[in-house]
């Protein structure tokens, strides 16, 4: 006759509710897990997924993604001709808010040379890579288009050919993949109303330093043509090249900074990671800390509930290993099957949750150990109380 069992019987729908209810804040601990590593995970995303082995960006810049870097377009040939670069190709990129369907949705356009390649998306789920200069682009399947949509950015519709998983920026938005002069075009490009109040503007000041009316309208185009840059050159090394030789060539020569790509991801998870790393950190330390609390108190009131039982079973002789051997059965299936129960329910939030969750097997072990040590610990607490109760409780004394 197993005691624990009998015992968890008669008292089933308060075992069952308590398991529930702890399984429900493991969860969320569990997912809080997921959600700090998927925040490292989407912040490194581009950094990963370019190609590039080297990031070429403005001198004294920590850009791309930390900070805004502004370069010439053609600076990337004077890269391309440094000695052990293989391939140089212009980046840009850029958040934006724009309607989407039928609703406004915030995502990252980025530009680069669809006939190089370099930049560009790698792995596409669905329909196939850019192949014109103009008017076709690549998105991210959270975005909810379908190869073959149209999609309205500024004077233009740009036609989407391919969808990627998982292109995301460090904020999470879903990535939009354009050839570099349509991403320049969309952030550069007046519409047509601004355009006519941007000429009226320059004519203006040109009259007014006293340019004549036609002279005025011959200089227009000068001040209308936008300056094109890029944000960084991504660099692929040739075979047996040195990334540091390389990197310190361009530095000296063209006055830029270079980054590897750990150095880039360094920069990012300890810049523009970093604060929302540290909250999420802090969370889940408290999350933690609250399960251990909370199932140390549960499975020592089941204890303490017990005190009266377990004097009658002193009383009947019962040897101290058969307690023992109650509390510690019933804690462990307390704790077993709320961390099973929590696991299942995290696992069941993976694929619908709005952000990446990234669920790393060692951190869920760590976590597991944890609340197991917790549910020890109350589980050696109760059996101290539970010997320490006198047999005469049993006949209400």
């Amino acid at each position: 006759m197993n005691l624990a069992v009998m015992d968890m019987r008669r008292h089933f729908g308060k075992f069952v509710a308590a398991t529930i209810g702890v399984g429900l804040l493991l969860a969320i601990v569990l997912i809080m897990n997921g959600i700090y590593q998927g925040n490292v995970a989407d912040g490194v995303w581009l950094i990963d997924n370019t190609g590039s082995q080297l990031w070429v960006v403005e001198k004294d810049r920590g850009g791309p993604f930390n900070e805004q870097s502004r370069m010439p377009q053609d600076s990337y040939r004077s890269v391309a001709a440094i000695p052990g670069v293989a391939k140089a190709a212009p980046f840009i990129t850029y958040n934006v808010q724009r309607q989407v369907g039928d609703r406004e949705r915030q995502f990252t356009i980025i530009g680069y040379d669809v006939f190089d390649g370099l930049g560009g998306p790698r792995e596409l789920v669905a329909g196939r890579p850019i192949e014109r200069a103009h008017y076709q682009a690549v998105a991210d399947v959270k975005l909810g288009l379908k190869p073959g949509q149209k999609l309205q950015l500024g004077r233009h519709e740009y036609t989407i050919v391919g969808l990627i998983k998982g292109g995301v920026d460090s904020s999470g938005s879903p990535l939009l993949y354009l050839s570099l002069p349509d991403a320049q075009e969309v952030l550069y490009d007046l519409d047509n109303e601004a355009l006519l109040l941007s000429r009226a503007a320059t004519l203006k000041r040109l009259q007014a330093a006293g340019v004549g009316p036609q002279e005025a309208q011959r200089l227009l185009p000068l001040f209308e043509s936008p300056s094109r840059t890029i944000n960084a050159v991504l660099v692929h090394l040739a075979p047996g090249a040195d990334p540091a030789a390389v990197a310190t060539h361009i530095r000296q020569w063209l006055h830029y900074n270079v980054y590897t790509n750990a150095q880039e991801r360094k920069l990012l998870i300890e810049g523009k990671l970093k604060k929302m790393g540290t909250v999420l950190k802090l969370f889940r330390s408290l999350l933690i800390i609250v399960a251990v609390v909370i199932i140390s108190l549960l499975i020592y009131v089941l204890t303490i509930e017990k005190l009266k039982s377990i004097a009658t079973l002193k009383l009947m002789g019962a040897a101290n290993r058969v307690i023992i051997s109650l509390i510690l059965q019933q804690s462990m299936v307390v704790t077993l099957g709320a961390f099973a129960l929590g696991y299942a329910f995290a696992q069941l939030a993976y694929p619908h949750f709005p952000r990446t969750l990234v669920i790393l097997p060692q951190e869920t072990f760590v976590t597991f150990l944890i609340i197991l040590a917790g549910g020890v610990l109350a589980s050696t607490l109760g059996i101290v109380q539970a010997l320490r109760t006198p047999a005469r409780l049993a006949l209400g004394g």
